[in-house]
Formats: structure tokens, C-alpha cells, sequence
């Protein structure tokens, strides 16, 4: 995991001043001021170390800076182009916001934002996210596990995944005016995929709240799959027995599989997917196994075709 221990590495010396200051402040905001934590595994960036210093690169695992996360961004709600996104969500109303949970859960719900967030459970994550067309990013995001949801609703026995939806409004999403996808757009996790402490509800990134391009105010950020597997501004959550269907898969399901976990060794049908551009840099990359996170979540797929099963 792509994430630094706070005894090893002051949050200031990762983040540009200014951010880290505004960071305080979203803290503070929130109530959440010495609260966040970060954890650590070692082994995947020794692994990808070893893997560039084998293609005799020298190519890092450096934050990308913050005006590239916040402009180059795939939500299709707002358009197409990558430029898009940050244009056309300007003036996006995050408040009032509910999330509704459903389902097979012993305790469905529908939350105020304010009330679906634990301050108690934010934590500063650092990942690398690995786009299905090539390129990659490394964004430190704030947030906390979905597993704690998972755990807080009680889902039935006999509930299998779980299925988020964004939010539906063509009159601030103008992209939901094109039927490029069917809206609105869903995606899907088995459960135990969401229980993985790896994959977190994002609130935050670079310490500001959540912009609308990427995702305002609620995301999903699970980081061993590509990045069309995250379900941005988020109005619903439901618990099923029956795989759910997800808006790539349905638009697509020959190019995107419903497990979307990142594998060099299975080629997109009009692309390879064993290199990748790491935005900022010139030079391509060796795509890693899961994302480079094989060692932490590689359990999750003991036995499953991971070509069969993409």
C-alpha cells in the first residue's frame, strides 16, 4: 500500500504548503483535527522499485500535483473530454445531501451527509489509481473504510455485493443529457471486496473537501481496480444476493469486466494494458499486478480465472 506511517514522514513534507495549511483547516472544519491516521505496507513500493530499477527507469511514486488531480478527470456525468469535468461541474450543489442505504441490511437508513460521515474513522490515505485508457495518478485522499458502513447497517447472510449509484440530475449534470451511458451510473463490489481496509469512502483529497469533479461529496476509491470501478456523488447503497449490473459492463461488457481489478496480463480489447503513463511523467511505467497492492488484497481472488474474470 502506497502509504506512509505519520512517525515516518510529516504530512507537510508530501503535500505543498499551502494545501497542508488548508488541509488543518478542513480538519478543523470538520471537527477531525488530530484524528486522522495513515497506515503502511513497505512491500508494494519495494516491489515496484525493484520493477523500474529492472527497466532501468527512475520513475517514482510522487504525489501528482493537485491542479492535474482536480482537471484531468474522467465523470462522464459531466462530459467526456477529461477537461470537462472541472468546467461543467462549477456551481454543482453538494448540500443538502442524502445517501440512502437499502436492501438486504437489517438496518436500512437514508443519511444526511453530515450523519453518513465518522469523524472518528477519517484517515489521510495515500494510492496510486491506475486509468483503464493508460494513465495513472498517486492522490492522497481523505477518508474512511467501507467496511465501516458494511458493519454499521448489518447486512443479511445471504447478501452477496453491494451496489452504489450516483447521483441522476441532467439539469447539473450535463453529461447525463448524453446516452453515452445508461444512467443512472451504478457499480458493484462483492462484500468482501468492500470489508478489504484498503477500500475507503472518500471525503476529501490534497486535504480540501471533495471538489465536484472528483466526486463531490461522497466517492468510492478502491485502489487495486481501474478507475472506472469508483462510483462518484453517491445517493445510493444497496445490499443484494445477485451480482449487480454496472454501467461499463452494461455499456461494454466485452472491454469491461465487472472485477475491473488491475492486470497487465489482460489486454483491453483495442489497447495493452501492460504499461501505463503516470500523469506528469514522459516516460511509461510497467503496470503492477493489482496496482502494485497483490500482497494485501490478493487473498480476496484465491482460486477465480482473473483472465476469465476481469
Amino acid at each position: 500500500m502506497l502509504i506512509k506511517k505519520r512517525d515516518d514522514i510529516k504530512s507537510s513534507e508530501i503535500t505543498p504548503e499551502s494545501l497542508y495549511c488548508d488541509r488543518r483547516e478542513f480538519l478543523r472544519a470538520a471537527g477531525l483535527l488530530g484524528i486522522a491516521t495513515a497506515t503502511v505496507s513497505a512491500g508494494a513500493l519495494a516491489r515496484a522499485a525493484s520493477a523500474h530499477a529492472a527497466q532501468g527507469q527512475e520513475l517514482k511514486d510522487e504525489l501528482t500535483p493537485f491542479e492535474d488531480v482536480t482537471t484531468y478527470n474522467n465523470f462522464y456525468e459531466f462530459g467526456t473530454d477529461k477537461a470537462e469535468p472541472a468546467e461543467n461541474s462549477k456551481g454543482f450543489k453538494t448540500k443538502p445531501w442524502t445517501v440512502r442505504v437499502e436492501g438486504m441490511v437489517n438496518k436500512p437508513a437514508a443519511y444526511a451527509i453530515e450523519d453518513f460521515i465518522k469523524p472518528s474513522k477519517l484517515e489521510e490515505r495515500v494510492y496510486r489509481h491506475r486509468c483503464v485508457e493508460g494513465w495513472s495518478m498517486v492522490i492522497p485522499w481523505m477518508g474512511f473504510p467501507i467496511s465501516d458502513l458494511i458493519n454499521r447497517v448489518q447486512p443479511l447472510a445471504s447478501a452477496k455485493y453491494i451496489e452504489f449509484q450516483t447521483l441522476h440530475d441532467p439539469k447539473q449534470m450535463p453529461g447525463q443529457r448524453s446516452p453515452v451511458l445508461n444512467w443512472p451510473y451504478t457499480e458493484g463490489l462483492r462484500i468482501d471486496e468492500g470489508m478489504h481496509p484498503l477500500a475507503i469512502f472518500a471525503v476529501g483529497l490534497y486535504g480540501k473537501t471533495l471538489l465536484p469533479q472528483n466526486g463531490a461529496p461522497l466517492r468510492t476509491v478502491i485502489p487495486w481496480k481501474y478507475g472506472f470501478k469508483a462510483t462518484k456523488s453517491i445517493v445510493r447503497i444497496r445490499f443484494t444476493d445477485k451480482q449487480p449490473r454496472t454501467a461499463w459492463n452494461d455499456a461494454a461488457p466485452n472491454e469491461y469486466g465487472f472485477f475491473a481489478n488491475v492486470n497487465p496480463e489482460v489486454d483491453h480489447p483495442r489497447w495493452s494494458q501492460a504499461r501505463e503513463r503516470r500523469i506528469g511523467e514522459f516516460r511509461k511505467r510497467p503496470t503492477l499486478m493489482l496496482n502494485g497492492y497483490a500482497d494485501q488484497v490478493g487473498r480476496l481472488y484465491s482460486g477465480l480465472d482473473l483472465r476469465k474474470n476481469y
